[in-house]
């Protein structure tokens, strides 16, 4: 874990310094880490950072990467096999959380033909799941919350012990992997509850939005498409992540617009402007996307929601918006 003491920064995310020091200090004791946080925080592209950092390694031309001096496959334990040299974000599985996901995408199944050849019972008919492929690199859950108990119940040894029973053998495989999930808020549809047993095998580190307009203006302009044919002027730059920013304080939301949203308006005020014909990037092209862009992204309170829709809201708050930065003497936005 040397690798991470001696790292400063996760350079792929901006700002989060008190999200990196967490992640640090977990990753150096060898903690199971829960990223919780709603949708387009960087929850992903912080765990590929991690996986970005790991040291080069020498690996057996196998399913598992095997360590060529001590290898734990039995096709690695059978012949002596050719080695490769691997980077670390080459050793970064992602597993999306899906309803439908089943134990045996995770650990493994038997291979028929192989179960013919070898026989039913053999190590060899086994094939491996994600979990062994992520063997001395990254295990990464995405929205691990989208899946059902079972598959939880399927994770407890793993956590727990670093070592995974395949179901029919009397053999304990090792998985050797740092393991980072991620799970959205419970209210969103498509979650399900995590168990206490379960959650308690995990270190939860609670990322937020952008802490600046100026970190979130970065992002935008790292992260976006860009029309070299169209400028985007700053100071409507600014008014566009600021409108973002205040819908986040509002307390007529329960859910609040992701930096996606602030992506999402820049490029498409940018191609509202190209197909005007405009070289520049106008308000009017800005309101064209807002409504596009954001209204699935928030979600009003219900007490909000019963006197107006989401695109009304949106319509509302952007000319209210305009309005006041249009009142402003000095044309500082608000």
């Amino acid at each position: 874990m040397k690798t991470f003491k001696e790292t400063r920064d996760f350079k792929s995310i901006l700002g989060q310094d008190q999200i990196k020091k967490q992640l640090r200090s977990a990753l150096i004791m060898d903690r199971n880490i829960m990223l919780v946080g709603p949708p387009g925080i960087g929850k992903t592209t912080l765990a590929k950072n991690v996986a970005e950092l790991l040291p080069e390694i020498e690996a057996n031309d196998c399913e598992f990467n095997c360590d060529p001096k001590n290898p734990l496959c039995p096709s690695c334990k059978a012949e002596k096999k050719k080695t490769k040299i691997i980077k670390g974000i080459q050793r970064f599985v992602r597993i999306q959380g899906s309803p439908d996901l089943t134990v045996e995408d995770l650990i493994g199944d038997i291979d028929p033909i192989k179960a013919i050849k070898f026989g039913p019972l053999s190590l060899e008919a086994f094939t491996p799941g994600k979990i062994f492929k992520a063997n001395r690199g990254v295990l990464f859950f995405d929205e691990i919350n989208r899946c059902p108990e079972k598959l939880q119940n399927a994770l407890l040894q793993v956590l727990e012990e670093k070592r995974v029973t395949i179901g029919s053998y009397d053999f304990e495989f090792p998985a050797d992997f740092i393991f980072i999930g991620t799970m959205n808020p419970e209210d969103f549809a498509g979650t399900e509850k995590l168990s206490e047993v379960f959650l308690d095998r995990f270190d939860l580190i609670y990322m937020r939005y952008p802490e600046t307009l100026d970190i979130e203006k970065e992002i935008v302009d790292k992260k976006s498409n860009k029309l070299n044919e169209v400028e985007f002027p700053e100071k409507l730059l600014d008014k566009t992540i600021m409108f973002i920013r205040l819908l986040r304080q509002s307390s007529e939301l329960e859910r609040f617009p992701s930096v996606r949203a602030s992506i999402g308006l820049y490029e498409r005020a940018l191609s509202n402007a190209y197909i005007s014909g405009r070289k520049k990037v106008i308000e009017e092209d800005i309101f064209e996307a807002v409504i596009s862009v954001i209204s699935h992204r928030i979600r009003l309170k219900p007490s909000v929601k019963y006197v107006k829709t989401a695109e009304e809201f949106l319509k509302e708050k952007f000319k209210d918006f305009e309005n006041k930065e249009g009142n402003s003497e000095s044309g500082d936005l608000p």
